[in-house]
């Protein structure tokens, strides 16, 4: 069967004329969503970033205190004075019967706080080299604080109440001398180190927990 070209014309205009009179169709989108699984694996590999590089500035900022600080074995106890200092070492059973909404959450709150004391040694430091290399983990540990909090949102989770930087506390003395200020910056490392190794335990659990990103088909419906 052949179409003569007045054919064709007509059974186009006649396709025109009914796709006009159609009702809008409903349109298929096709989007991926940034869920949190992969949040979470971009906080876990975030931590272990900061785990690597904090090897290194408390290599360099432990020389710059002397001995008995950069010795392998000192091992000091801790000083009442210290205890502004978020600690980690809590029971891991303890931790671990937490829920994930309480350890995301303390979590954020302790690197707010280390971030600030973090950045007062970053003004004390005596060398251009020392201070650039805190100014350089500070920006990464800020970036760690901005994705706990991305984790929690995409969780949904509220973030904690109350100010994320340590209050300020006039009845707290300074160091009465230079030994015990080296002391503070000691425990404040050894802390955030212990911080960064549960840390990235509790990322490495929670992502097994959360599928990762979904691409998902949306019916968007237009005209009804």
């Amino acid at each position: 069967m052949e179409l003569r070209a007045g054919d064709s014309w007509g059974i186009f205009t006649f396709l025109c004329a009914a796709l006009c009179n159609l009702p809008a169709l409903p349109a298929l989108n096709c989007s991926e969503e940034l869920g949190a699984g992969q949040s979470i694996q971009k906080t876990y590999d975030l931590t272990r970033y900061l785990e690597h590089q904090l090897r290194t500035l408390a290599g360099t900022y432990l020389n710059y205190l002397g001995p008995p600080f950069n010795e392998p074995d000192f091992n000091p106890p801790r000083l009442a004075r210290a205890e502004r200092v978020p600690s980690a070492t809590v029971d891991l059973d303890l931790w671990r019967g937490l829920t994930d909404n309480a350890r995301l959450a303390a979590n954020y709150r302790a690197y707010s706080r280390l971030l600030c004391y973090l950045r007062a040694l970053d003004g004390q430091a005596g060398t251009a080299e020392l201070r650039h290399r805190l100014g350089h983990f500070c920006s990464s540990l800020q970036g760690l604080v901005l994705s706990i909090a991305g984790v929690m949102s995409s969780l949904g989770y509220p973030l904690p109440a109350g100010p994320a930087a340590p209050p300020a506390s006039p009845g707290t003395p300074v160091a009465p001398n230079d030994f015990l200020k080296k002391m503070d910056d000691f425990w404040l490392l050894k802390e955030l180190q212990t911080w960064l190794w549960r840390s990235a335990k509790d990322f490495n659990r929670l992502k097994k927990k959360v599928p990762p990103a979904v691409v998902t088909l949306r019916l968007e419906a237009r005209g009804f």
